[in-house]
């Protein structure tokens, strides 16, 4: 599959790959370390055309969506974005996903493009009351701007005023470059920024207006080796991962956005439960002391003694250093210390650290 964008990527010299069954740049000329830079300095543009979105309307949208997600949407006012997950009856993950409440009649789920086909599966099959379920994806596009000068460079060809779109609010019917568009401040690379989200047909457009719009500000198109990067330096998960069926939200350390005293919701039982009997694991991050790169799947020992694995590894352009997620024994858990990464069936030591390995206005 395609999006509206395949040719836009093929004319800027983008590397495509299979991702999913779309085809998609991995990189661009600059390559993914210069891309990554660009975005915590400057600012670039992603093409996420390839994420789902489902619309969830009617009298009894809101109690749907409540017994559907993990975090307590009775919280969020009209145009609120909140972070959230579908879990499993034993309490592992279906996907996270973004909700935008445009009512309590109206809302948007935004999944993951590996995901949508089962997670619209999911929601169907879980309906209940007066609502309506519309996979809107095959008909929408979605960029996402990211970076310091974001708002700079999306301000000059948009119809508001972006400083009174806050962190985690949309607004819909916006005019980017006349394109009727949603717009909100979001993004998954810990930096500001906005997704736009049009119709399909408008995607190139939309793309295209952006790139013009940010030349003179040293915007580049980023690829998904950036977008892989970025995530990860800022400890955001990626499904598959650092949650999927078998990694319950409360061991990836996300129990932040899971409210088990104000809701009900799936998987809410069997999550209480693993809360007062004690995480069997939980997600540290690791700076690599020794050298050596962490990969996806390597196993994590103490004392010779396997503990773990690594869920997302590799070199961050950021701190320029070899670091790591990992799913480990919630006794080996604690921050400052020690464990070794099997690199090729040999330890390599490397320590606990602090999460997110990096924030916004990070100075090195």
């Amino acid at each position: 599959m395609k999006t509206p964008m395949f040719q836009d990527h093929v004319a800027l010299g983008g590397t495509m790959v299979d991702f999913g069954g779309w085809e998609l740049p991995v990189h661009y000329a600059p390559g993914i370390k210069d891309e990554h830079r660009n975005v915590r300095t400057k600012a670039g543009l992603f093409d996420v055309s390839h994420m789902g979105e489902f619309w969830i309307t009617g009298p009894d949208a809101f109690s749907f969506v409540q017994s559907l997600v993990s975090n307590d949407i009775s919280v969020m006012c009209d145009g609120q974005v909140q972070y959230n997950m579908m879990c499993y009856p034993e309490g592992g993950v279906v996907d996270d996903l973004l909700v935008y409440k445009v009512s309590n009649d109206r809302f948007l789920l935004v999944v993951n493009a590996s995901n949508v086909d089962k997670d619209f599966e999911w929601v169907k099959s879980h309906l209940s009351g007066d609502v309506k379920a519309e996979n809107a994806s095959p008909s929408t596009a979605e960029v996402a701007l990211q970076g310091p000068l974001a708002q700079e460079i999306l301000q000059t060809i948009v119809d508001v005023d972006l400083s009174d779109i806050g962190f985690f609010f949309f607004r819909e019917n916006v005019s980017v470059a006349g394109v009727k568009a949603l717009v909100s401040r979001t993004g998954y690379t810990g930096e500001d920024g906005f997704e736009v989200y049009v119709d399909w047909e408008e995607g190139s457009k939309v793309w295209n207006a952006i790139m013009e719009a940010g030349k003179t500000f040293g915007i580049l198109p980023i690829g998904l080796g950036a977008r892989d990067s970025l995530r990860f330096e800022a400890c955001l998960p990626l499904y598959g991962h650092e949650i999927d069926r078998d990694i319950t939200p409360l061991e990836a350390g996300l129990g932040f956005f899971v409210k088990l005293d104000s809701s009900d919701f799936i998987g809410s039982e069997a999550l209480r439960k693993m809360k007062a009997e004690g995480l069997p694991r939980k997600t540290v991050a690791l700076k690599m002391v020794d050298k050596g790169v962490p990969r996806h799947g390597y196993p994590v020992s103490v004392d010779g003694r396997e503990v773990g694995h690594v869920t997302t590894g590799g070199y961050s352009p950021t701190l320029e250093e070899n670091i790591a997620l990992a799913l480990v024994e919630a006794s080996s858990a604690e921050v400052g210390g020690k464990m070794n990464v099997v690199i090729r069936g040999k330890d390599k030591a490397a320590e606990v650290v602090k999460k997110p390995f990096y924030r916004k206005n990070y100075k090195k």
